[in-house]
């Protein structure tokens, strides 16, 4: 099983199947990357009429192994903990299309400047960000991350708890710092980009900001199956390529919720590095790069084809866990990632009705193109604007 970690730089802790993409060096992304779950799988079955339950029930007692959790809205599977050779066995059955060992995930991370250069075309800034008209009023975001510190004052009692696929409970609480800064960029009302909208926590990551694939999985599960619409998902994490957590993504966005996912702060890695790590490689998804306060492409940031926006990801100030009041500055894509989610909260907000695909066309085609001073490659790079 795969381990997925946030992706900031200032929070390093790993995460099984997905980290939170904070702003955290560029090596503890590819850390996590190698981060197999020993004896953990996730199963994917083919299509059939009877439940995943029952089809569950009789693959184990044919193949051995145990069923920790059941996916029925972003994936027809479940999560297994069973030996290699169990394992090896049920990938045979004819009634499995695949099984994926667990890994884990990590974060991305290496009022903000980041708000201020959204609302404007160029340099230099002015020192305010203007807040569009909606300001995400009306939207869910539902952020998939360590949780939330749904009490700080700067979330004005618009922050709740909905779900903890971590440690399978209710309690969302952030007890590690990266998914209440994800959550005050994304929707804080003096850090955020939309200020009035309504956040989620859900927590799929540790305290240490990392997470097994069939945790993060569970996460995408739930808000598939709860999401109030209009809806926007954030995941700041990160890690090895998993065909299971793309495909719950996808099924995620087509379920109607929009979803802004870090590109990855291996960016020494080379051209569409991004395109080797999920959930960033998934198409539907609005894969976000970071940039600095000069217009730059961040030495840490992930580029190329699989990079559908830019957006500010270096020093962002936001919120934190210390107390109601705390703020703290992080780096990485993780930090970036959350600027778009809002920027999708906004425009939800004026057009409730779009769909995912029309959101993230006007997303793109509304940002600021042949500004980033050191893009690389053919790709045209557009810095994310809000109007």
């Amino acid at each position: 099983m795969h381990v997925f970690r946030i992706l900031a730089a200032a929070l390093l802790p790993a995460v099984a199947a997905g980290t939170p993409a904070a702003a955290a060096p560029p090596t503890a992304g590819r850390a996590a990357a190698s981060a197999a779950v020993a004896d953990s799988y996730l199963v994917a079955l083919r299509p059939a009429r009877s439940s995943v339950q029952s089809r569950a029930a009789g693959l184990t007692a044919r193949h051995g192994g145990r069923v920790d959790r059941l996916y029925r809205h972003v994936l027809d599977g479940y999560a297994l903990t069973a030996s290699a050779a169990q394992a090896r066995r049920l990938a045979a059955d004819p009634a499995v299309a695949s099984v994926e060992q667990d890994r884990w995930y990590r974060a991305s991370a290496v009022a903000s400047w980041g708000l201020d250069r959204l609302d404007q075309r160029r340099l230099p800034l002015d020192d305010t960000y203007r807040v569009p008209d909606g300001g995400g009023a009306g939207v869910h975001a539902y952020v998939i991350d360590t949780g939330v510190r749904t009490t700080h004052g700067d979330f004005g009692g618009r922050a709740v708890s909905g779900t903890d696929t971590y440690d399978n409970d209710d309690d969302a609480t952030d007890c590690n710092g990266h998914g209440t800064h994800v959550a005050g960029t994304l929707g804080g009302t003096a850090h955020g980009v939309a200020p009035q909208v309504r956040v989620v926590a859900v927590r799929a990551l540790g305290c240490e900001g990392s997470g097994k694939t069939s945790q993060v999985v569970a996460a995408l599960d739930w808000v598939a199956a709860h999401a109030q619409k209009p809806a926007v998902a954030n995941m700041s994490l990160g890690g090895p390529a998993s065909a299971t957590l793309d495909d719950a993504v996808r099924r995620l966005v087509a379920a109607g919720v929009p979803t802004a996912v870090a590109a990855g702060s291996d960016g020494n890695g080379g051209m569409d590095v991004d395109c080797r790590s999920s959930p960033a490689r998934v198409a539907e998804a609005v894969t976000v790069g970071a940039t600095d306060r000069q217009d730059r492409l961040a030495g840490f940031s992930n580029f190329g084809r699989c990079v559908d926006i830019l957006a500010p990801g270096v020093d962002i100030v936001s919120t934190t866990i210390a107390d109601d009041a705390a703020t703290t500055k992080l780096t990485g894509t993780s930090m970036a990632a959350p600027h778009a989610a809002g920027a999708v909260a906004l425009l939800l907000s004026r057009q409730p009705a779009a769909t995912p695909a029309q959101v993230e066309s006007a997303l793109v085609a509304a940002g600021t193109p042949g500004i980033i001073t050191n893009a690389a490659g053919p790709v045209p790079h557009r810095l994310l604007h809000v109007q």
